[in-house]
C-alpha cells in the first residue's frame, strides 16, 4: 500500500522546478494503517507560494489510492530541505 501511495505522490510535479515531489525529496515518510495514510513531508521553503495548493494535491493524490479512507499530512520543517535530499537525476538537472 505504501508503494501505491508513493506512486501517486510521484504524479505531483512542483511547477517551479518541474520535478515530482518524491524525486525532490520533499516526502520524508509514508505510513499506512487501518485505511489511514500519514504523509510526513516538507516544502522547499517556508515561504513557498504554492504551499496550500501542494498540500491539496498531496491529499487528493493519496485519497485516489484504493483502500485509503483518510489522509493526514504532517508538514515539518526539520530537517530543513536542501537539494542534497533530491534524487541524483534531480541534482544533476539542477546543477547540484
Amino acid at each position: 500500500m505504501v508503494e501505491k501511495i508513493y506512486n501517486e505522490l510521484r504524479t505531483i510535479v512542483d511547477p517551479e522546478v518541474g520535478f515530482d515531489i518524491v524525486s525532490l525529496g520533499l516526502i520524508y515518510d509514508v505510513y499506512f494503517s487501518e485505511q489511514k495514510a500519514v504523509i510526513t513531508m516538507t516544502l522547499s521553503t517556508r515561504s513557498c507560494p504554492l504551499h496550500e495548493l501542494i498540500l491539496g494535491w498531496v491529499k487528493d493524490a493519496v485519497m485516489r489510492v484504493d483502500g485509503v479512507k483518510e489522509c493526514v499530512i504532517d508538514l515539518v520543517w526539520e530537517p530543513e530541505w536542501n537539494i542534497l535530499m533530491a534524487s541524483d537525476e534531480v541534482k544533476k538537472a539542477l546543477g547540484a
